[in-house]
């Protein structure tokens, strides 16, 4: 194996003190969600970046002669592995490059540069800019710092295993995201030192099953917009696929709904905030409920690094998939009084309307009607249908707009 349960003891001496030994929390609502006897979050999210990807940097770092230490250090991404290299670089006075592709957020670039790094945003793409990433290091001496394919990077994530164990012991059941596999290689290792009966779960999403595809022998075929950016990677690990084909039961494979599913239930049912990537594990227990029944699983939340528009627009989204927050299409006669007696019986049957629009002017309208679309907030689709038969029920022809949970019945 690559990598021992004895160097994995060994970063976590290194890093003590100076990453965050982040708490494991039990989520008894989420596993009566999915049918587990117990589910245990390592929120790797409080770590200072937002990351996991604090231990391995470190640890790489704390590796350096003091020679590759003067001349400093270069790393590619376009987020947390950035971050971690550059925050803990900066600890220790050493000078660091982060080469970020053509697209990367500008706030990603911003907080990169404002961690002390010099940030070149060159590639347009993760290869191409890998590629100029490994370029500037032989042209001006620097060190590659790779963001999971390094036996050091592999040790420091795999300080996370040991805290996991160590603080819930009768955990029978890992469940990793997998980008690169740098995080569930080394958290294997050492989950597996420590109690070989433990089963490790990697869970991809399913526009990108590099490590799915890697262990099957089957070609590379990734691509496309994904929500779990943070572990959409194209090609696995040469030093991670080995450990996770020797150590992981199975890959499970997620997808964008799924995702979006999990970083919902993260905020409203455990009151946490989770990127897509750090969501990933608890994306797997809701898709795949029968495989963690009964069962005491821990999963890693690795991140925390969402945009806020994005959160914002994953919460509406699923305030609309569940059927509390609605837009109605409702026909009434172009007349005085009958939008106030409309929203009267909204008003009544308990929905809040949040925006109205009139529709007069299009040719499809009778010239003595009006349709009025209306944005309504209620509890849940039942009360949906509640609102939506009482309107037909008293003259005003309605029907629900978009996509929901919710059948109008009417």
């Amino acid at each position: 194996m690559a990598v021992s349960i004895a160097e994995i003891r060994d970063a976590a001496g290194a890093i003590a003190g100076k990453v965050k030994r982040t708490p494991s929390v039990d989520a008894p609502r989420l596993a009566e969600l999915v049918g587990a006897e117990r589910v245990v979050l390592k929120l790797e999210s409080q770590q200072y970046t937002g990351s996991f990807k604090d231990r391995g940097a470190l640890v790489k770092l704390l590796s350096l002669t003091p020679e590759e230490r003067k001349s400093g250090v270069v790393a590619m991404s376009a987020g947390n592995h950035a971050q971690g290299v550059a925050y803990h670089a900066r600890r220790l006075e050493i000078p660091a490059t982060i080469v970020m592709p053509v697209g990367t957020p500008f706030t990603k670039v911003e907080r990169t540069r404002h961690l002390g790094a010099r940030v070149l945003v060159e590639g347009d793409g993760f290869d191409t800019a890998g590629a100029f990433a490994r370029e500037l290091a032989a042209k001006e001496g620097l060190v590659f710092v790779h963001p999971y394919d390094d036996d050091k990077i592999i040790a420091g994530q795999g300080t996370i295993g040991l805290e996991m164990l160590a603080d819930d012991p009768d955990l029978d059941c890992l469940v990793v995201p997998i980008g690169g596999g740098g995080l569930i290689a080394g958290i294997a290792t050492a989950a597996k030192g420590l109690k070989p009966g433990i089963e490790l779960l990697g869970v991809e999403a399913k526009l990108y099953p590099s490590m799915y595809n890697a262990v099957r022998g089957l070609e590379p075929a990734a691509g496309g917009s994904t929500l779990a950016e943070g572990i959409a990677v194209k090609r696995p690990g040469e030093r991670t696929k080995p450990i996770v084909e020797s150590l992981v039961s199975e890959i499970l494979l997620v997808g964008e709904d799924t995702l979006e599913r999990a970083v919902m239930q993260m905020i409203e049912v455990e009151k946490l905030v989770a990127e897509g990537a750090g969501a990933a594990g608890v994306a797997a227990m809701l898709a795949y409920r029968e495989r963690f029944a009964g069962k005491r699983v821990g999963t890693v939340i690795c991140g925390g690094n969402i945009d806020a528009r994005m959160l914002a627009h994953i919460l509406m989204r699923g305030l609309v998939r569940d059927g509390r927050m609605v837009r109605l299409r409702i026909e009434i006669t172009d007349q005085p009084g009958a939008l106030a007696r409309l929203a009267g019986v909204i008003g009544k049957a308990g929905g809040n309307i949040i925006e109205i629009y009139h529709q007069r002017m299009f040719h499809d309208v009778p010239v003595k009607k009006a349709d009025i679309d209306a944005v309504v907030e209620t509890r849940n689709a039942e009360h949906v249908r509640e609102i939506v038969q009482g309107l037909n029920a008293i003259g005003f022809p309605t029907r629900l707009l978009g996509t929901s949970s919710v059948d109008s019945g009417g």
